[in-house]
Order: structure tokens, then C-alpha cells, then sequence
């Protein structure tokens, strides 16, 4: 992020997603494309045991990964 402001509204977003024991399945890119055609910008989390990658998800989502911390990314439509 580029400045205070954008990071402070990163922290405060509220996961719209969750990633399960599954892992990320077609169903699951197809959800992030929804979501982020109509919000431009969501958040994800995943369970512990569950092992994801987020530039995969990203990349097969079409977005733009712009945060990663601990088991929560956040994504952003591309341009």
C-alpha cells in the first residue's frame, strides 16, 4: 500500500471469503471474480491446516494480490 490511510482501510475490511480444508477450488475463483467485480477490492482468509498460495490465487482469479499477512490476503480487481 502506498500510505497510511490505504493500509488503515485494509485492516478494517472484513473478510468476505474464507478458504476451507478443500483449498481453493474452481468454485472458490469463481466466488473472488464475483465478489470483486461488484466490491473491487475483498479479503480472504483460509484455515490452518490448509495450505494456499495467494499469487496462484490471484493469478487464476485475474486480480491483483496487495496484502498478505499471516492466513489473510487481501485482492484487488485489475485495472
Amino acid at each position: 500500500m502506498k500510505n497510511k490511510e490505504s493500509k488503515k482501510e485494509m485492516n478494517q475490511l472484513k473478510a468476505t471469503l474464507w478458504i476451507g480444508k478443500k483449498g481453493c477450488t474452481e468454485n472458490t475463483i469463481e466466488e473472488i471474480r464475483r465478489q470483486v467485480k461488484s466490491n473491487r477490492i475483498i479479503k480472504i482468509k483460509w484455515l490452518k491446516n490448509t495450505d494456499i498460495d495467494p499469487e496462484s490465487i490471484a493469478e487464476k482469479s485475474g486480480t491483483d494480490l496487495i496484502q498478505v499477512r499471516g492466513r489473510t490476503m487481501v485482492l484487488e480487481k485489475k485495472n
